[in-house]
Formats: structure tokens, C-alpha cells, sequence
């Protein structure tokens, strides 16, 4: 008799994303075309794999899946939880999240506290600070990833606060299965329900914890997931959170498509000197045109978690709607000017 329904389905979720890690660690090494498996015996030592848990149902899920999982390839599996100190006791909840890990047979294990700051609010506080502390574990050990606990809840909450920043389509494309530097971060679960999670961790008797800032009205997400949603699905019906979530990989491949259109287009619409110059830049479709300047304004040196959509709109204007205007102040002390014909971004 096979595992449970649920369990089997966050087997298959992790396995899936292990076979692309050692096909991608061996095209990299120039190792001809095989199984993972047979593979691994070609490529000692054999990759490490982290898992970033809280000890929520979701990442404890992973963990068991994980540690199930990577063996069976040739994967050494670890697991790395963060302390971000905003609770009162979460020191001793990291050092059970570490001893349920070890549990599952997980190696290297280790906890790791963090400094949450405050900018951009605590939400983005806490999530820059864990990200910096998963970096720097997996630049620690070497691993070849870090697994991520997201599921198609998540996804979906995501692309509602996207659409709510009014941020444009690659805000809705939610959270990347791949991302980070090198594509260090993989999310095995963006496919999987919430529950269906939280179930696999019931039939294998794993224990939980459940966040209870997760439920806190206090923070966007939560009143989102326990508010928002909820409403949603009782004026919409139910496949909400599919439907999200498959708006999420449709806006991605368009935004992909558009980002590499940009790339392309880019040189076309610069001078000798490689000035952009305002006639060529005004053919090219707005969402062309958009993603040009927003990257002119980066690398003139604006900061890209500063710069929205209302900046590149002002920008845009000097190309399409042109009287004489004046400088546009950019975040990073950037400036962008029309100058004779042409568009000239750059600091101060």
C-alpha cells in the first residue's frame, strides 16, 4: 500500500524539483546526459540540499519530503530555521524546529537568529532579514539550494497584493518556482494547496506550530488570507485560488516575453553615443517602452525597490507627451531630462 494521498503528492513535488537541481549541477559540471541517479556516482561529493523551515505545517511538510526524497538521489538534505526574535520565547521554538529536523535525519541542521530592521514595514523587514541569514547559510555550507515552503495559498495571496500596488503584470506573476542568485531558491509547493500540506504533516504525526502572526489582523497578508480570500470565494465560488494562481504563471510568461523583447529592442533606440533617443523609443509599444526606462533609471542608479510605476509614467510622458517639461526627479538622486530629442537619464 502506497503513502497517503497527501504525503505522496509533496514526495512528487520535491522530487520533480531535485531531478532539475542535479540536471542543471550536472550540464553545468559537462556531465553527458543520464539519469540522476546514475549520475550522482559521477559527482562526489554529492550536492546539499537545504530546507528553510519555521516548523509551520507547510515547511515541515517540505522537511519530511525532503528527507525522504533527496537519499533516493544521492542528495545530502539539511535544514536551516530562522529566529527572527519578534515573539516572546522564539529562541526555544528554533531550538525544537532543529531537534524535529534532526529527527527526520536531516544534516546539517542549524538555527539562526536575525535582526529585523524596519524599513519598508514589518513584514518586508522580516522578510529581507531572512533571506540574508538563508544566503548566508547556504554560502556557509555550499548547498546547491534552498527549498521553500510557498504553496498555491501563498501564490495566490501574492497575486492579490500585487494587483492591489497596482504595480503592473510582473507583479502578478506572484513568486518565481526558481529564484535568487543562480536560482537558489526553488518553491517544490506552488502547485500544492495549503491543506493538503498541513494534511501530510497529520497522517505522518509531525508535529506543528502554528505562527500566530499568521492570524494576526495586524498584518496585510494575514487579513488577506483570513478576510480577503475567504470573501472572495463566498461571492466568486470556489477555484479562486486556482484561478490566482494560474494568473500568476500567465503573467510571468508575458512578462518574461516582454522583458526579452525590451532587451532586444534596447540598442535599436540608443544613438551612437547611447543616448535613448525620444522618436525611436516612442514607436515601440508602451510596455516596451516602460521596461527601457525602468531599466535606464537602475542603471543610472536608482534603487528598483524604489522606483514605481508612477516614476516610469513620468518618465514615459516626456516621450509621449511632450511640452516642455521640466526634469523628473527619480529615487537615487537620478534625473531624467528631454534634451534635444533625446532622453538623458542619469545622477544628479
Amino acid at each position: 500500500m502506497g503513502p497517503h494521498p497527501a504525503v505522496a503528492a509533496i514526495r512528487l513535488a520535491v522530487r520533480r524539483v531535485l531531478h532539475d537541481i542535479l540536471t542543471e549541477l550536472n550540464t553545468t559540471a559537462g556531465v553527458p546526459a543520464a539519469t540522476a541517479a546514475e549520475r550522482m556516482p559521477e559527482r562526489p561529493p554529492s550536492p546539499l540540499v537545504l530546507v528553510a523551515c519555521s516548523g509551520g505545517a507547510d515547511s515541515m511538510a517540505l522537511a519530511s519530503a525532503l528527507a525522504f526524497e533527496a537519499p533516493r538521489l544521492g542528495v545530502r538534505a539539511g535544514g536551516v530555521t530562522v529566529d527572527h526574535g519578534l515573539q516572546s520565547g522564539s529562541d526555544l521554538r528554533a531550538e525544537e524546529v532543529v531537534l524535529r529536523l534532526r529527527e527526520l535525519g536531516l544534516d546539517p541542521v542549524e538555527a539562526t537568529a536575525v535582526s529585523v530592521g524596519r524599513a519598508g514595514g514589518p513584514e518586508a523587514a522580516a522578510r529581507d532579514a531572512r533571506y540574508a541569514a538563508l544566503d548566508a547559510a547556504a554560502a556557509r555550507h555550499e548547498a546547491a539550494a534552498v527549498l521553500l515552503g510557498h504553496t498555491r495559498d501563498d501564490q495566490a495571496e501574492t497575486v492579490l497584493l500585487g494587483l492591489a500596488r497596482g504595480s503592473g503584470i510582473r507583479s502578478l506573476s506572484g513568486m518565481a518556482a526558481v529564484s535568487g542568485a543562480g536560482g537558489r531558491y526553488r518553491r517544490p509547493f506552488l502547485q500544492v494547496d495549503r491543506q493538503t500540506a498541513r494534511k501530510a504533516c497529520m497522517v505522518q504525526s509531525l508535529p506543528v506550530w502554528d505562527d500566530p502572526h499568521n492570524a494576526d489582523p495586524a498584518y496585510t497578508r494575514s487579513r488577506l488570507r483570513h478576510e480577503g480570500l475567504p470573501a472572495l470565494e463566498k461571492a466568486l465560488g470556489k477555484g479562486v485560488v486556482e484561478a490566482l494562481a494560474r494568473t500568476a504563471q500567465l503573467s510571468r510568461d508575458d512578462a518574461d516575453a516582454l522583458d526579452t523583447w525590451a532587451r532586444q529592442a534596447e540598442a535599436g533606440v540608443r544613438d551612437a553615443s547611447g543616448v535613448l533617443e525620444c522618436a525611436k523609443l516612442y514607436a515601440l509599444p508602451p510596455a516596451v517602452r516602460r521596461r527601457i526606462l525602468r531599466r535606464a533609471a537602475i542603471d543610472a542608479g536608482a534603487p528598483a525597490g524604489a522606483l514605481f510605476a508612477r516614476h516610469i509614467e513620468e518618465v514615459d510622458r516626456l516621450i509621449t507627451g511632450w511640452r516642455g517639461q521640466g526634469a523628473i526627479n527619480l529615487p537615487g538622486k537620478v534625473v531624467a531630462r528631454r534634451q534635444g530629442g533625446r532622453l538623458v537619464i542619469r545622477q544628479g
